[in-house]
Protein backbone atom coordinates (compact mmCIF):
# COMPACT_ATOMS: atom_id res chain seq x y z
CA UNK A 1 0.00 0.00 0.00
CA UNK A 2 2.87 2.42 0.84
CA UNK A 3 4.44 1.64 -2.68
CA UNK A 4 0.94 2.58 -4.16
CA UNK A 5 0.68 6.08 -2.50
CA UNK A 6 4.64 7.00 -3.30
CA UNK A 7 3.71 5.70 -6.52
CA UNK A 8 0.45 7.77 -6.81
CA UNK A 9 2.31 11.02 -5.05
CA UNK A 10 4.92 10.96 -7.66
CA UNK A 11 2.46 11.40 -10.39
CA UNK A 12 0.56 14.03 -8.41
CA UNK A 13 3.99 15.90 -8.45
CA UNK A 14 4.74 15.25 -12.06
CA UNK A 15 1.17 17.16 -12.85
CA UNK A 16 2.23 19.81 -11.57
CA UNK A 17 0.58 20.06 -7.87
CA UNK A 18 3.15 21.01 -5.19
CA UNK A 19 2.82 17.94 -2.27
CA UNK A 20 5.62 18.38 0.52
CA UNK A 21 7.23 15.26 1.95
CA UNK A 22 5.09 16.28 5.12
CA UNK A 23 2.02 15.91 3.78
CA UNK A 24 3.08 12.70 1.93
CA UNK A 25 3.56 11.67 5.53
CA UNK A 26 0.27 12.91 6.47
CA UNK A 27 -1.83 10.74 3.82
CA UNK A 28 0.25 8.01 5.01
CA UNK A 29 -1.13 8.46 8.28
CA UNK A 30 -4.49 9.37 6.95
CA UNK A 31 -5.05 5.74 5.66
CA UNK A 32 -5.09 4.23 9.02
CA UNK A 33 -7.94 6.15 9.98
CA UNK A 34 -10.55 5.18 7.05
CA UNK A 35 -11.79 2.17 5.77
CA UNK A 36 -9.09 0.95 2.96
CA UNK A 37 -12.04 -1.00 1.21
CA UNK A 38 -14.29 2.65 0.95
CA UNK A 39 -13.14 4.35 -1.97
CA UNK A 40 -14.69 7.64 -1.74
CA UNK A 41 -13.36 7.90 1.98
CA UNK A 42 -10.01 7.01 0.76
CA UNK A 43 -10.07 9.82 -1.86
CA UNK A 44 -11.24 12.30 0.66
CA UNK A 45 -9.00 11.45 2.84
CA UNK A 46 -6.04 12.18 0.59
CA UNK A 47 -7.55 14.90 -1.13
CA UNK A 48 -7.88 16.74 2.32
CA UNK A 49 -3.96 16.41 3.04
CA UNK A 50 -2.54 17.23 -0.81
CA UNK A 51 -5.17 18.86 -2.43
CA UNK A 52 -4.57 23.01 -1.53
CA UNK A 53 -6.22 24.59 -4.63
CA UNK A 54 -9.85 23.52 -6.43
CA UNK A 55 -8.16 24.21 -9.42
CA UNK A 56 -6.29 21.09 -8.62
CA UNK A 57 -8.80 18.73 -7.40
CA UNK A 58 -9.80 17.48 -11.15
CA UNK A 59 -5.77 16.83 -11.95
CA UNK A 60 -6.00 15.18 -8.16
CA UNK A 61 -9.08 12.92 -9.03
CA UNK A 62 -7.66 11.55 -12.46
CA UNK A 63 -4.69 10.36 -11.01
CA UNK A 64 -6.51 8.84 -8.03
CA UNK A 65 -8.95 7.05 -10.63
CA UNK A 66 -5.87 5.32 -12.19
CA UNK A 67 -3.21 4.39 -9.03
CA UNK A 68 -6.54 3.35 -7.62
CA UNK A 69 -8.75 2.23 -10.02
CA UNK A 70 -10.46 -1.13 -8.69
CA UNK A 71 -10.33 -1.18 -4.90
CA UNK A 72 -7.59 -1.80 -2.45
CA UNK A 73 -8.08 -4.97 -1.26
CA UNK A 74 -5.08 -6.17 -2.43
CA UNK A 75 -2.84 -3.36 -2.03
CA UNK A 76 -2.12 -2.97 -6.12
CA UNK A 77 -4.05 -1.52 -9.21
CA UNK A 78 -5.82 -3.79 -11.10
CA UNK A 79 -6.92 -5.75 -7.69
CA UNK A 80 -11.07 -7.24 -7.81
CA UNK A 81 -12.90 -4.73 -5.58
CA UNK A 82 -13.39 -7.70 -2.97
CA UNK A 83 -9.52 -7.95 -2.82
CA UNK A 84 -9.47 -11.70 -5.47
CA UNK A 85 -7.33 -11.60 -8.41
CA UNK A 86 -9.35 -10.27 -11.63
CA UNK A 87 -9.57 -13.58 -13.06
CA UNK A 88 -11.54 -15.02 -9.65
CA UNK A 89 -14.01 -12.32 -9.55
CA UNK A 90 -17.11 -13.46 -8.21
CA UNK A 91 -20.75 -12.28 -10.05
CA UNK A 92 -21.91 -9.24 -8.44
CA UNK A 93 -26.00 -9.01 -7.56
CA UNK A 94 -26.70 -6.88 -11.02
CA UNK A 95 -24.72 -9.92 -12.73
CA UNK A 96 -27.05 -12.19 -11.26
CA UNK A 97 -29.77 -10.18 -12.49
CA UNK A 98 -29.38 -10.52 -15.81
CA UNK A 99 -28.97 -13.63 -16.20
CA UNK A 100 -31.41 -15.32 -18.24
CA UNK A 101 -32.21 -19.22 -18.51
CA UNK A 102 -28.93 -20.07 -16.67
CA UNK A 103 -27.16 -17.93 -19.51
CA UNK A 104 -24.12 -14.95 -18.76
CA UNK A 105 -24.10 -11.56 -19.12
CA UNK A 106 -22.37 -11.92 -22.12
CA UNK A 107 -24.88 -14.11 -24.11
CA UNK A 108 -27.60 -11.31 -23.94
CA UNK A 109 -28.52 -9.65 -27.54
CA UNK A 110 -27.84 -5.94 -27.90
CA UNK A 111 -31.59 -5.35 -27.60
CA UNK A 112 -31.71 -7.27 -24.36
CA UNK A 113 -28.59 -5.35 -22.79
CA UNK A 114 -29.97 -2.45 -24.07
CA UNK A 115 -33.38 -3.05 -22.30
CA UNK A 116 -31.32 -4.18 -18.98
CA UNK A 117 -29.94 -0.44 -19.24
CA UNK A 118 -33.23 0.93 -19.81
CA UNK A 119 -34.12 -0.60 -16.02
CA UNK A 120 -31.17 0.66 -14.31
CA UNK A 121 -31.41 3.91 -15.14
CA UNK A 122 -35.24 3.76 -14.30
CA UNK A 123 -34.91 2.60 -10.94
CA UNK A 124 -31.39 4.49 -10.81
CA UNK A 125 -29.56 0.82 -9.47
CA UNK A 126 -26.33 1.46 -9.51
CA UNK A 127 -24.80 -2.02 -8.88
CA UNK A 128 -26.50 -3.20 -12.27
CA UNK A 129 -25.35 0.08 -13.80
CA UNK A 130 -21.41 -1.17 -12.84
CA UNK A 131 -22.35 -4.71 -14.49
CA UNK A 132 -24.07 -2.76 -17.54
CA UNK A 133 -20.78 -0.46 -17.73
CA UNK A 134 -18.28 -3.83 -17.35
CA UNK A 135 -20.30 -5.08 -20.16
CA UNK A 136 -20.54 -2.36 -22.54
CA UNK A 137 -16.98 -2.11 -22.71
CA UNK A 138 -16.06 -5.45 -23.26
CA UNK A 139 -18.57 -5.49 -26.28
CA UNK A 140 -18.24 -2.16 -27.34
CA UNK A 141 -14.74 -0.46 -26.40
CA UNK A 142 -12.43 -2.88 -28.69
CA UNK A 143 -9.85 -1.93 -26.50
CA UNK A 144 -6.18 -2.94 -28.20
CA UNK A 145 -3.72 -4.08 -25.62
CA UNK A 146 -0.69 -2.20 -25.43
CA UNK A 147 -1.92 0.51 -27.89
CA UNK A 148 -0.60 3.92 -26.16
CA UNK A 149 -3.92 6.02 -25.34
CA UNK A 150 -5.48 7.58 -23.06
CA UNK A 151 -8.87 5.78 -23.01
CA UNK A 152 -10.94 8.88 -24.84
CA UNK A 153 -11.06 7.07 -27.92
CA UNK A 154 -12.46 3.62 -26.31
CA UNK A 155 -14.94 5.80 -24.38
CA UNK A 156 -16.62 7.50 -27.21
CA UNK A 157 -17.15 4.49 -29.08
CA UNK A 158 -18.63 2.50 -25.85
CA UNK A 159 -21.20 5.64 -25.68
CA UNK A 160 -21.81 5.54 -28.79
CA UNK A 161 -23.35 2.27 -28.77
CA UNK A 162 -24.85 2.98 -25.85
CA UNK A 163 -27.55 5.47 -27.55
CA UNK A 164 -27.76 7.35 -24.13
CA UNK A 165 -29.49 10.25 -25.38
CA UNK A 166 -32.63 8.10 -27.64
CA UNK A 167 -32.40 6.53 -23.57
CA UNK A 168 -32.94 9.48 -22.14
CA UNK A 169 -36.16 10.48 -24.43
CA UNK A 170 -37.58 7.46 -23.81
CA UNK A 171 -37.15 7.66 -19.87
CA UNK A 172 -38.77 11.47 -19.96
CA UNK A 173 -40.98 9.89 -22.66
CA UNK A 174 -42.40 7.08 -20.09
CA UNK A 175 -42.57 9.52 -17.52
CA UNK A 176 -44.83 11.45 -19.03
CA UNK A 177 -46.90 8.61 -20.36
CA UNK A 178 -47.10 7.07 -16.80
CA UNK A 179 -48.59 10.85 -15.61
CA UNK A 180 -51.23 10.96 -18.41
CA UNK A 181 -52.49 7.61 -17.37
CA UNK A 182 -53.04 8.46 -14.11
CA UNK A 183 -55.20 11.36 -15.26
CA UNK A 184 -52.73 13.59 -13.45
CA UNK A 185 -52.34 16.02 -16.95
CA UNK A 186 -49.00 17.01 -18.28
CA UNK A 187 -45.92 17.83 -16.49
CA UNK A 188 -45.18 21.53 -15.94
CA UNK A 189 -42.03 23.17 -17.34
CA UNK A 190 -40.59 22.81 -13.71
CA UNK A 191 -41.31 18.89 -13.08
CA UNK A 192 -40.41 17.95 -16.77
CA UNK A 193 -36.86 19.67 -16.14
CA UNK A 194 -36.69 18.16 -12.46
CA UNK A 195 -37.34 14.93 -13.65
CA UNK A 196 -34.17 14.95 -16.85
CA UNK A 197 -31.93 16.30 -14.29
CA UNK A 198 -32.60 13.23 -12.35
CA UNK A 199 -32.25 11.23 -15.27
CA UNK A 200 -29.54 13.07 -16.58
CA UNK A 201 -27.82 12.69 -13.21
CA UNK A 202 -27.97 8.62 -13.30
CA UNK A 203 -26.90 8.59 -16.96
CA UNK A 204 -24.08 10.73 -15.91
CA UNK A 205 -22.89 7.88 -13.17
CA UNK A 206 -23.54 5.02 -16.27
CA UNK A 207 -20.69 7.31 -17.43
CA UNK A 208 -17.80 7.79 -14.64
CA UNK A 209 -18.85 3.92 -14.54
CA UNK A 210 -17.80 2.95 -18.28
CA UNK A 211 -15.06 5.57 -17.69
CA UNK A 212 -13.60 3.91 -14.61
CA UNK A 213 -14.13 0.34 -16.36
CA UNK A 214 -11.61 1.44 -19.66
CA UNK A 215 -9.10 2.91 -17.17
CA UNK A 216 -8.77 -0.26 -14.44
CA UNK A 217 -8.71 -2.19 -18.32
CA UNK A 218 -5.86 0.22 -19.03
CA UNK A 219 -4.13 0.35 -16.25
CA UNK A 220 -3.97 -3.91 -16.39
CA UNK A 221 -3.16 -4.24 -19.64
CA UNK A 222 -0.07 -1.32 -19.50
CA UNK A 223 0.19 -0.13 -15.88
CA UNK A 224 -0.72 2.97 -13.73
CA UNK A 225 2.31 5.27 -14.41
CA UNK A 226 1.97 4.71 -18.18
CA UNK A 227 -1.77 5.41 -18.13
CA UNK A 228 -1.29 8.18 -16.25
CA UNK A 229 1.59 10.01 -18.20
CA UNK A 230 -0.70 9.61 -21.58
CA UNK A 231 -4.15 11.16 -20.38
CA UNK A 232 -1.78 13.95 -17.61
CA UNK A 233 -3.28 17.26 -18.54
CA UNK A 234 -1.69 20.67 -17.64
CA UNK A 235 -3.06 22.39 -14.35
CA UNK A 236 -4.90 25.82 -15.14
CA UNK A 237 -1.88 27.93 -14.36
CA UNK A 238 0.08 25.82 -16.50
CA UNK A 239 -2.23 25.76 -19.63
CA UNK A 240 -0.57 27.84 -22.78
CA UNK A 241 -2.67 30.84 -22.98
CA UNK A 242 -1.72 31.48 -26.83
CA UNK A 243 -2.99 27.71 -28.12
CA UNK A 244 -5.77 26.94 -25.15
CA UNK A 245 -9.03 25.87 -26.22
CA UNK A 246 -12.51 28.16 -25.15
CA UNK A 247 -13.03 26.18 -22.28
CA UNK A 248 -9.46 26.47 -21.47
CA UNK A 249 -9.16 30.19 -21.31
CA UNK A 250 -12.74 29.67 -19.39
CA UNK A 251 -10.64 27.75 -17.17
CA UNK A 252 -7.70 30.53 -17.15
CA UNK A 253 -9.97 33.25 -16.29
CA UNK A 254 -11.77 31.68 -13.25
CA UNK A 255 -7.88 31.06 -12.19
CA UNK A 256 -6.82 34.82 -12.38
CA UNK A 257 -9.42 36.15 -9.35
CA UNK A 258 -7.80 33.86 -6.65
CA UNK A 259 -4.02 34.23 -8.28
CA UNK A 260 -4.77 38.11 -8.10
CA UNK A 261 -5.39 38.01 -4.59
CA UNK A 262 -2.73 35.63 -3.69
CA UNK A 263 0.00 38.06 -5.33
CA UNK A 264 -1.91 40.48 -3.77
CA UNK A 265 -1.05 39.47 -0.57
CA UNK A 266 2.61 38.46 -1.35
CA UNK A 267 3.66 41.85 -2.41
CA UNK A 268 2.61 43.66 0.31
CA UNK A 269 4.06 41.22 2.66
CA UNK A 270 7.24 41.26 1.42
CA UNK A 271 7.15 44.90 0.92
CA UNK A 272 6.07 45.05 5.06
CA UNK A 273 8.75 43.00 6.47
CA UNK A 274 11.59 44.58 4.69
CA UNK A 275 13.80 44.98 7.54
CA UNK A 276 16.98 46.72 6.34
CA UNK A 277 17.86 49.58 4.52
CA UNK A 278 21.05 50.78 3.50
CA UNK A 279 24.10 51.06 6.37
CA UNK A 280 23.55 53.70 8.86
CA UNK A 281 26.93 54.90 8.78
CA UNK A 282 26.91 57.29 12.09
CA UNK A 283 24.76 54.83 13.90
CA UNK A 284 27.59 51.96 13.22
CA UNK A 285 30.53 53.89 14.60
CA UNK A 286 28.48 55.06 17.44
CA UNK A 287 27.29 51.32 18.08
CA UNK A 288 31.32 50.30 17.81
CA UNK A 289 32.13 52.22 20.97
CA UNK A 290 31.03 49.89 23.11
CA UNK A 291 33.11 47.02 20.99
CA UNK A 292 36.37 49.26 21.34
CA UNK A 293 35.78 50.66 17.98
CA UNK A 294 35.21 47.43 15.98
CA UNK A 295 31.67 47.80 13.95
CA UNK A 296 30.49 44.44 15.09
CA UNK A 297 27.09 44.87 14.86
CA UNK A 298 25.96 47.02 11.55
CA UNK A 299 23.30 49.65 11.97
CA UNK A 300 20.76 50.05 8.83
CA UNK A 301 18.20 52.72 8.57
CA UNK A 302 15.03 51.84 8.26
CA UNK A 303 13.57 50.73 5.10
CA UNK A 304 10.83 53.06 3.07
CA UNK A 305 8.94 50.42 1.15
CA UNK A 306 8.15 52.37 -1.99
CA UNK A 307 5.20 51.03 -4.58
CA UNK A 308 6.40 51.14 -8.34
CA UNK A 309 5.19 52.56 -11.22
CA UNK A 310 3.88 50.46 -14.00
CA UNK A 311 3.67 50.78 -17.65
CA UNK A 312 2.25 48.30 -19.55
CA UNK A 313 2.99 48.10 -23.50
CA UNK A 314 1.26 45.08 -24.87
CA UNK A 315 0.74 43.98 -28.61
CA UNK A 316 -2.78 42.49 -29.23
CA UNK A 317 -2.78 41.29 -32.58
CA UNK A 318 -3.45 37.72 -33.83
CA UNK A 319 -3.02 34.72 -31.28
CA UNK A 320 -0.75 36.97 -28.86
CA UNK A 321 -3.89 38.61 -27.61
CA UNK A 322 -4.87 36.43 -25.35
CA UNK A 323 -1.66 36.92 -23.51
CA UNK A 324 -1.72 40.05 -23.59
CA UNK A 325 -5.21 40.67 -22.19
CA UNK A 326 -4.76 38.12 -19.09
CA UNK A 327 -1.56 40.48 -18.30
CA UNK A 328 -3.47 43.49 -18.35
CA UNK A 329 -6.03 41.87 -16.25
CA UNK A 330 -3.62 40.44 -13.92
CA UNK A 331 -1.57 43.79 -13.58
CA UNK A 332 -5.05 46.01 -13.10
CA UNK A 333 -6.38 43.76 -10.56
CA UNK A 334 -3.47 43.96 -8.26
CA UNK A 335 -3.13 48.08 -9.16
CA UNK A 336 -3.14 48.90 -5.27
CA UNK A 337 0.16 47.53 -4.55
CA UNK A 338 1.38 50.07 -7.60
CA UNK A 339 1.46 53.80 -7.06
CA UNK A 340 0.19 54.12 -10.98
CA UNK A 341 -0.61 52.00 -13.60
CA UNK A 342 -0.98 53.31 -17.38
CA UNK A 343 -1.30 50.72 -20.24
CA UNK A 344 -1.02 50.75 -24.09
CA UNK A 345 -1.71 48.24 -26.55
CA UNK A 346 -1.26 48.48 -30.49
CA UNK A 347 -1.03 46.57 -33.80
CA UNK A 348 0.79 48.94 -35.98
CA UNK A 349 -0.67 51.76 -34.05
CA UNK A 350 -0.80 52.48 -30.64
CA UNK A 351 -3.41 53.92 -28.26
CA UNK A 352 -3.46 54.14 -24.33
CA UNK A 353 -6.37 52.38 -22.72
CA UNK A 354 -5.95 53.44 -19.19
CA UNK A 355 -9.36 54.99 -19.39
CA UNK A 356 -11.02 51.96 -20.24
CA UNK A 357 -9.93 50.66 -16.49
CA UNK A 358 -11.03 53.66 -14.43
CA UNK A 359 -14.27 53.18 -15.66
CA UNK A 360 -15.01 49.66 -15.29
CA UNK A 361 -15.19 48.11 -11.66
CA UNK A 362 -14.04 44.76 -13.04
CA UNK A 363 -10.64 45.02 -15.38
CA UNK A 364 -12.75 41.93 -17.67
CA UNK A 365 -15.06 44.42 -18.47
CA UNK A 366 -12.19 46.99 -19.50
CA UNK A 367 -10.12 43.56 -21.52
CA UNK A 368 -12.96 43.30 -23.83
CA UNK A 369 -13.81 47.03 -24.63
CA UNK A 370 -10.20 47.23 -25.52
CA UNK A 371 -11.06 44.95 -28.29
CA UNK A 372 -13.66 47.06 -29.97
CA UNK A 373 -13.09 50.58 -28.92
CA UNK A 374 -8.82 51.14 -29.12
CA UNK A 375 -7.23 52.73 -32.08
CA UNK A 376 -4.51 50.24 -32.63
CA UNK A 377 -4.40 50.57 -36.60
CA UNK A 378 -2.12 52.48 -38.18
CA UNK A 379 -2.18 51.12 -42.06
CA UNK A 380 -2.99 47.27 -42.77
CA UNK A 381 -3.52 46.09 -39.34
CA UNK A 382 -0.20 43.85 -39.39
CA UNK A 383 2.13 44.04 -36.28
CA UNK A 384 4.92 46.68 -36.48
CA UNK A 385 7.05 47.52 -33.75
CA UNK A 386 9.25 49.88 -34.72
CA UNK A 387 6.24 52.38 -35.45
CA UNK A 388 4.50 51.85 -32.19
CA UNK A 389 6.98 52.01 -30.04
CA UNK A 390 8.42 54.98 -32.00
CA UNK A 391 5.15 56.82 -31.80
CA UNK A 392 4.76 55.63 -27.69
CA UNK A 393 8.20 57.24 -27.20
CA UNK A 394 7.41 60.35 -29.27
CA UNK A 395 4.12 60.88 -27.30
CA UNK A 396 4.73 59.41 -23.82
CA UNK A 397 8.76 59.25 -23.93
CA UNK A 398 8.87 62.45 -21.53
CA UNK A 399 6.80 60.82 -18.86
CA UNK A 400 8.74 58.15 -18.60
CA UNK A 401 10.44 58.39 -14.78
CA UNK A 402 13.01 56.52 -12.72
CA UNK A 403 10.14 55.93 -10.40
CA UNK A 404 8.64 53.60 -13.93
CA UNK A 405 9.44 50.10 -14.57
CA UNK A 406 8.47 49.30 -18.27
CA UNK A 407 6.34 46.02 -19.14
CA UNK A 408 6.16 45.11 -23.39
CA UNK A 409 4.51 42.34 -23.91
CA UNK A 410 4.95 40.13 -27.19
CA UNK A 411 6.57 38.41 -29.63
CA UNK A 412 8.50 40.34 -31.40
CA UNK A 413 7.31 39.11 -34.43
CA UNK A 414 7.74 42.32 -36.77
CA UNK A 415 6.66 41.73 -40.37
CA UNK A 416 9.83 42.31 -41.23
CA UNK A 417 9.51 45.82 -40.55
CA UNK A 418 12.48 48.16 -38.83
CA UNK A 419 12.71 47.47 -35.43
CA UNK A 420 13.55 51.37 -34.20
CA UNK A 421 15.22 49.54 -31.66
CA UNK A 422 16.97 52.24 -30.31
CA UNK A 423 13.37 53.34 -28.79
CA UNK A 424 14.14 50.78 -25.87
CA UNK A 425 17.55 52.25 -25.68
CA UNK A 426 16.38 55.63 -24.82
CA UNK A 427 13.59 54.17 -22.05
CA UNK A 428 16.04 52.02 -21.26
CA UNK A 429 18.12 54.96 -20.03
CA UNK A 430 14.79 56.73 -18.53
CA UNK A 431 12.90 53.66 -16.77
CA UNK A 432 13.66 52.17 -13.05
CA UNK A 433 13.27 49.03 -15.09
CA UNK A 434 12.99 47.65 -18.70
CA UNK A 435 11.32 44.49 -19.00
CA UNK A 436 9.90 42.08 -22.33
CA UNK A 437 7.66 39.53 -21.71
CA UNK A 438 7.40 36.73 -24.92
CA UNK A 439 4.75 34.37 -24.35
CA UNK A 440 6.72 32.41 -27.59
CA UNK A 441 8.86 29.48 -26.49
CA UNK A 442 12.13 30.12 -25.93
CA UNK A 443 13.47 28.23 -28.73
CA UNK A 444 11.27 29.87 -31.04
CA UNK A 445 13.03 32.98 -30.21
CA UNK A 446 14.71 34.84 -33.24
CA UNK A 447 13.32 31.98 -36.15
CA UNK A 448 11.35 33.46 -38.69
CA UNK A 449 10.76 37.46 -38.37
CA UNK A 450 11.35 37.50 -34.82
CA UNK A 451 14.12 40.49 -33.51
CA UNK A 452 13.80 39.89 -30.18
CA UNK A 453 17.15 39.30 -29.78
CA UNK A 454 17.35 43.12 -31.08
CA UNK A 455 15.23 44.50 -28.47
CA UNK A 456 16.49 41.77 -25.66
CA UNK A 457 20.05 43.87 -25.83
CA UNK A 458 17.89 46.94 -24.36
CA UNK A 459 16.12 45.44 -21.81
CA UNK A 460 16.89 44.47 -18.14
CA UNK A 461 15.48 40.89 -19.13
CA UNK A 462 13.55 38.93 -21.57
CA UNK A 463 11.24 36.83 -19.90
CA UNK A 464 9.77 33.55 -21.45
CA UNK A 465 5.65 34.04 -19.98
CA UNK A 466 3.64 31.55 -21.75
CA UNK A 467 1.30 30.27 -18.52
CA UNK A 468 -0.37 31.96 -15.60
CA UNK A 469 2.22 30.48 -13.39
CA UNK A 470 5.24 32.07 -15.39
CA UNK A 471 3.24 35.44 -15.24
CA UNK A 472 2.93 35.25 -11.48
CA UNK A 473 6.28 34.43 -10.98
CA UNK A 474 7.43 37.37 -12.34
CA UNK A 475 4.58 40.02 -11.36
CA UNK A 476 5.65 38.39 -7.82
CA UNK A 477 9.31 39.64 -8.05
CA UNK A 478 8.56 43.09 -9.51
CA UNK A 479 9.97 46.17 -7.77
Amino acid sequence: MLHLLSGFVEELRRAGLPVSLTEHLDAAEAIHHVPIEDREALKYALGATMVKSASHWHAFETAFDIYFARGLGSGEPGAAEDGSAPGDRRPLAGERQGQQGGGAMDQLTPEELAALLYQALLQGDQSLMRVIARQAVTRFAGIEPGRPVGGTYYLYRTLRNLDLDGVLARLVGQAKREREEQGQGELSPLEERLLGDEYRGRIDQLKKAVEDEIRRRLVEDRGAEALARSIRKPLPEDLDVMHATRDELATLQRALQPLSRKLAVRLARRRRHRRRGPLDFRATVRRSLSTGGVPVEPRFRHPRPAKPEIVVVADISGSVASFARFTLHLVYAIQSQFSKVRSFVFVDGIDEVTRFFERAEDPAEAVQKINTEADVVWVDGHSDYGHALGVFYDRYGDEITSRTSVLVLGDARNNYHASEDWVLAELRKKARHLYWLNPEPRDYWGSGDSIISEYGQHCDAVVECRTLRQLERFVGDLD
